[in-house]
């Protein structure tokens, strides 16, 4: 027989062949009551309710319990003191508000503010005050352990040993991203001409894109893939406008330009740019291994960000222009990897001169280079292939 629900306050006859019935708590009305409250008979079903349900009910019993109580006790001073503090824990315990067990523990989100909450927010958004209450990131290629990167001769993620049991036993995973599962190919089986000789400044527009990106978004880039993928495209000339950069004082020139704009001014400006500059001196000095690490990490954001794609609400011929940049960008990245693991340590070190030559160029003029060149030579470019089909 199937079990009834009674909102009435009269028991019930229950019986092998007639199941208990099941009474609603009369407080919130949602819960079977299990209790029944034992000066007004009103049924509950748990503390809160019980509190909620008659203050001056439960108030009213409780007083009666400590006069009855009290004449069963001597009336001494010590006794007199134990049931004021009772009392009085009884009183504390009223004041502070239960918590709502059927509150669900989701995400904020900033629809649930009001219209002044939502403007104060942005207020202390726009000053920078946020930015305080989140732990510095500290770039993994800055670190120790960037300098010991190892990658096989075919450019793929060598199987990492055992470590030592201190090793398994920490909590710290490396934040060193992880290289190519698979062996890079020759550039001979991707292009049949010999490749450009302005990949290397490429090379360093691309760099400066993703640390760019991955200091704004204090190195979780997985956090928001389409965001990060867009924000690489929108600094950098050569994935995100089709550009080709001639010298490296173009390819730096660009990219500080679109990071002194307005849409980027907030989060430093030049001095921020010049600090993006030696984040690519540190790369290039750090050898190959390293930067096809870098490359690959890029790789994965923007992979990631075409698969968060399909969840995006946005009009199909925007997903798709979007969706079709964004794997044009991967081709460009991963035929960069291909021809970083074919160039000398020296070559790259020699590089990293070059851009730090550059840097020492912009902080004597002041930053004051113009850009005329580089926006015109962008402009020329749009359309043209930076990499054959492979």
């Amino acid at each position: 027989m199937a079990e009834t629900i009674r909102t009435s306050e009269k028991p019930s006859n229950s019986s092998s062949l007639n199941p208990p019935s099941r009474i609603i708590c009369h407080v919130c009305q949602k819960q079977f009551s299990q209790y029944t409250c034992p000066r007004c008979n009103s049924r509950y079903c748990s503390l809160p309710c019980y509190k909620s349900h008659s203050i001056r009910c439960t108030e009213s019993f409780m007083r009666e319990n400590v006069v009855e109580e009290l004449r069963h006790l001597q009336s001494d001073d010590q006794t007199k003191r134990k049931m004021l503090e009772i009392l009085k824990r009884f009183h504390s315990e009223d004041e502070i508000e239960p918590l709502d067990e059927d509150v669900d523990g989701g995400e904020v989100n900033i629809n649930d503010l009001s219209l002044e909450e939502k403007k104060r927010f942005q207020r202390v958004l726009a000053s920078g005050e946020l930015s305080k209450m989140i732990e510095p990131w500290d770039p993994w290629w800055l670190k120790p352990a960037a300098r010991t990167i190892c990658l096989s001769k075919d450019g793929a993620q060598l199987i990492q040993p055992m470590a030592n049991r201190e090793d398994l036993e920490s909590d710290q995973p490396s934040d060193i991203p992880c290289g190519p599962k698979t062996p890079l190919p020759s550039l001979r089986m991707l292009i049949s001409a010999e490749p450009s000789p302005l990949l290397a400044v490429h090379l360093v527009d691309i760099i400066y894109s993703y640390c760019f990106t991955l200091r704004v978004y204090n190195g979780d880039w997985q956090s928001d893939a389409v965001g990060s993928a867009m924000e690489v495209l929108s600094i950098s000339s050569v994935l995100g406008q089709a550009g080709q950069p001639e010298t490296v004082q173009e390819a730096l020139c660009y990219c500080l330009e679109q990071t002194c704009s307005p849409a980027y001014r907030h989060i430093g400006g030049l001095q921020f740019g010049l600090a993006l500059v030696d984040d690519i001196t540190n790369l290039l000095s750090l050898g190959s291994p390293a930067l096809i690490c870098m490359l690959c990490d890029l790789q994965r954001m923007i992979m990631a960000a075409v698969r968060e794609l399909k969840s995006e609400k946005q009009s199909k011929l925007r997903k798709s222009e979007t969706k079709s940049k964004l794997k044009l960008a991967e081709r460009k990245v991963y035929f960069i990897m291909c021809w970083v693991h074919e160039q000398p340590n020296k070559a790259l070190s020699s590089l990293a001169a070059i851009v730090s030559a550059e840097k020492s160029s912009l902080m004597e003029y002041g930053g004051n280079k113009s850009f005329s060149r580089t926006e015109k030579n962008v402009a020329g470019n749009k359309g043209k292939a930076l990499i054959e089909e492979m």
